[in-house]
């Protein structure tokens, strides 16, 4: 069992028809057929979407992505289309709030890998191999790959756990053509943003993206777009080069925090039972919001 704590209401704005709800992001259509993405203050954790919410991580989220689409944008077309706030919307989704193209959207979890860690240091424990891809011997937690490796994953409801997949299922899935693209194009912004994150003392150590297409009024797919949010630290393993030391678990800019918080004895969660997870305290929400802003400020420059 798992899913939302508890499952928020979503707003009745005129003009708008609300789609989903996600985990993070809330998804409205307005008048003229686009979509309205409004990124919540929302955690995810163990595949729980947790009771307390982060201040500011909408916003961070948000302005992260716009940021890194402007530094992407000769590699792969985004589906922003606005940032103006949709007439009679709350005030609060000011700053969390883009208007995107509407997409025919691959369902396939777009993973690009550099260092060794997480579900892929487990299957490599296993196997020597991480999606199938087989990898050299003597690699361990937070060991940098010989070349970054695309390893995709099935798309989850709210509640599931996406899942590792082989490049040939997901060829088999859309197509040996789309799979080529998305390899090519995952892999292709992954090398750029990577490159971008060094230069500011930061490895990326994997990150996950979603692409749709656009729909061109004919019946046949258009140009490969990248959609949803990029390169944040609710997508990202973002870790400070200076501390970087294979063999061991990094230090790292996301809700890592909350989650050794969430398996250690003083929030008093069982992660294999089928209770939810509790509140977070104060000093574990204001320690997240840091590294949420912390990452943004020291990849952009920018003061928050």
């Amino acid at each position: 069992m798992s899913g939302f704590v508890e499952k928020p209401e979503p707003l009745q704005v005129p003009g708008l028809t609300h789609l989903h709800t996600g985990k993070v992001r809330d998804l409205y259509r307005d008048e003229a057929g686009d979509l309205v993405m409004v990124a919540s203050d929302r955690l995810s954790a163990f595949d729980w979407v947790l009771p307390t919410e982060i201040p500011d991580k909408g916003r961070v989220l948000t302005r992260l992505s716009l940021w890194w689409f402007d530094r992407l944008s000769d590699l792969a077309p985004n589906h922003v289309l606005s940032t103006e706030l949709p007439a009679g919307a709350p005030a609060d989704w000011a700053g969390r709030t883009l208007i995107c193209k509407s997409l025919d959207m691959v369902p396939v979890e777009c993973v690009a890998r550099g260092y060794l860690t997480g579900s892929g240091l487990a299957e490599y424990k296993v196997s020597r191999t991480v999606c199938g891809l087989a990898l050299p011997e003597g690699l361990s937690d937070g060991s940098e790959l010989p070349a970054p490796i695309f390893t995709p994953a099935t798309k989850a409801a709210v509640g599931d756990h996406d899942e590792n997949v082989s490049y040939e299922e997901v060829a088999h899935q859309v197509g040996a053509e789309t799979a080529a693209l998305l390899r090519q194009s995952t892999l292709a912004v992954y090398s750029r943003a990577r490159d971008i994150a060094r230069e500011r003392g930061i490895i990326l150590a994997d990150t996950k993206f979603e692409f749709g297409f656009a729909r061109t009024g004919e019946g046949e797919p258009g140009q490969l777009v990248l959609a949803d949010e990029v390169l944040t630290p609710d997508s990202s393993r973002f870790w400070p080069a200076d501390q970087w030391q294979p063999g061991r678990a990094q230090p790292s800019y996301d809700k890592q925090y909350v989650r050794d918080w969430l398996t250690s004895p003083a929030s008093g969660w069982d992660r294999t039972s089928e209770q939810p997870p509790p509140a977070l305290p104060q000093e574990v929400v204001d320690a997240t919001r840091a590294k949420y802003v912390e990452a943004y400020e020291l990849l952009t420059g920018d003061r928050w």
